[in-house]
């Protein structure tokens, strides 16, 4: 039973970083998302010497939000698919989204820089969800 769960939580932490590298890359948002952050075509070109480095903690990050809400939709005993997408809509309306919205308001970034990292989370939220209870 354990290894089941640590096979979800690293599947879902996988598929989240995935998510990430198409939802970030140029042809998607990532070139929006790059003009907004203000990262210079010099920056991302240093960047991409560390670019496993930076898979790897986003990899982590990723492991550690699926442990959280394994957690919790252990901890609620929710195990239908439609209730733990409500769990996940409601951690991020209640974390995910706030949080950002005060980093993009003191940070005077556009709407746009918020909806790009706030939806990729809100995706990556609901697909985590969904592995989880599997």
């Amino acid at each position: 039973m354990a290894e089941l769960i640590v096979i979800k939580i690293v599947g879902a932490a996988i598929l989240s970083t995935i998510l990430g590298f198409v939802w970030f890359h140029p042809r998607a948002f990532g070139a929006i998302w790059m003009r907004h952050a203000r990262i210079t075509p010099e920056m991302a070109e240093r960047g991409k010497r560390r670019v496993h480095l930076y898979a790897l903690a986003g990899f982590i990050g990723n492991a550690i939000a699926a442990y959280v809400l394994f957690y919790l939709l252990a901890a609620f005993q929710i195990s239908l698919r439609e209730t733990a997408i409500t769990l996940a809509l409601l951690v991020w309306v209640g974390f995910t989204a706030p949080s950002l919205l005060g980093m993009m308001l003191w940070e005077q970034k556009p709407l746009s820089y918020y909806s790009i990292n706030a939806l990729y989370w809100l995706v990556s939220l609901v697909i985590m969800a969904m592995i989880l209870v599997l």
